[in-house]
């Protein structure tokens, strides 16, 4: 045999090798991943269902869209909570009802695109229904609400709420409202951590056995929800401070609080909560200037057309200057962080898809399994990862559900 056509034979043979170790790691990975529970606990799709050009039943393409149901089968995906997101504005009374109607189109336009689609999903409001639902080949769409600010000052609507299946509320976002102060109001503290409202609506949430979702809150907020709730209590999307220093993600104090308290912190995947950004760029400094020019409270009285020249010119930046995006890896380093400073038991995964989540190698729903691969290339055991894809957020969901039976 000439040496050149033994060369090929046993490349061609390494060649064939490598493939087949790649095929199988790459099946040993599905075989984890689908055999876990996998939840995301947050996503701001129900903001897209509004607008008559989407449909969530059909694959759509990032980043324009980062979450469908058929998306969400081929990452094998189970579950997802559905934020029905309003902005914070002035709280007067016209704005509030303005908020409240808004998220009731969102919850009802959530039960309306699963009714439609019964084949490919269907809504869930208790933390078992994800099994059956799962066993039947579809997705289970949970609801949860973002910012407290629908509520305003009416207790009652809280029930009212969870009687419409939302199953966690998010007690505020980027600004204090009448619940609680945020972790980014630039005015500062107002209510120094939950207002007196706010501890009625912690009190009427544990009773109703509704989750409390401490993202976005302020620090001391934080903690008087913790001093306060007789139940665990999750962070539907932060990440952790101690990595990427922005106020949104969690401070070691803040973790070992809620994991003392048996919640857990779901990693979020939004680019400047899993790096901190290099502002040294012209990329930062033309976001900046961009975001110099309207503010979340200006966003909710913008009309459609004004919204749509600011997504154009964001869209502008995109393609001019690239951003650097964080990787999995870098996700990964959250839930690392979190497994060693306080335990497995107390991290999973709350992407913020469709709300600005998204890395580089992780774009949309269907990229999920290379969570799962770093994961287990770092050395993490099949019960671990399904800990962190789903066991620890429904061992919260049922602790919070079973307290109401007591």
């Amino acid at each position: 045999m000439k040496k050149s056509v033994f060369l090929v034979l046993v490349m061609g043979g390494l060649l064939i090798h490598t493939f087949t170790r790649a095929e199988s790691y790459g099946k040993k990975v599905m075989k984890i991943h689908n055999k876990a529970i996998t939840v995301d606990t947050h996503c701001d799709t129900p903001m897209a269902l509004l607008q008559e050009d989407f449909d969530v039943a059909v694959r759509n393409k990032a980043p324009q869209s980062r979450v469908d149901f058929p998306r969400m089968k081929e990452g094998g995906l189970d579950a997802m909570f559905f934020a029905a997101f309003t902005g914070q504005r002035e709280r007067t009374p016209e704005n509030t009802q303005v908020a409240y109607e808004k998220a009731n189109r969102m919850i009802e336009k959530t039960y309306e695109v699963c009714r439609i689609n019964s084949d490919l999903a269907e809504v869930a409001t208790e933390p078992g229904d994800v099994l059956r639902i799962s066993a039947e080949g579809k997705r289970a769409i949970y609801i949860g609400m973002e910012n407290g600010f629908p509520i305003g000052t009416d207790l009652n609507r809280v029930e009212e709420f969870y009687k419409k299946g939302v199953r966690y509320i998010t007690l505020c976002h980027s600004y204090n409202n009448d619940i609680c102060d945020s972790s980014t109001d630039k005015k500062g503290a107002e209510h120094n951590g939950l207002s007196r409202f706010g501890k009625e609506v912690v009190k009427e949430m544990n009773r109703l056995g509704m989750m409390i979702d401490v993202s976005h809150i302020s620090d001391k907020a934080f903690f008087d929800v913790i001093e306060l709730s007789s139940v665990p209590v999750i962070a539907s999307h932060s990440s952790v401070r101690a990595i990427a220093h922005h106020p949104r993600n969690m401070t070691d104090d803040m973790i070992k609080a809620l994991a003392a308290n048996g919640g857990v912190i779901q990693i979020c995947m939004l680019d400047d909560y899993v790096k901190d950004p290099d502002t040294t760029t012209v990329r930062y400094q033309k976001e900046q200037e961009l975001r110099n020019k309207f503010s979340s409270k200006e966003w909710e009285t913008m009309s459609e057309e004004e919204k749509a020249k600011i997504r154009a010119e964001w869209r502008g930046l995109d393609s001019k200057y690239p951003k650097e995006l964080p990787t999995v890896s870098d996700f990964v380093d959250h839930i690392d962080y979190v497994k060693n400073l306080v335990g497995i038991d107390f991290v999973g995964i709350g992407s913020d898809f469709d709300g600005g989540g998204g890395i580089r190698d992780c774009v949309d729903v269907s990229e999920f399994p290379r969570i799962t691969e770093e994961m287990l290339a770092r050395g993490y055991t099949s019960d671990e990862i399904s800990k962190v894809w789903g066991g620890n957020f429904f061992r919260v969901f049922k602790a919070v559900k079973n307290s109401t039976a007591q």
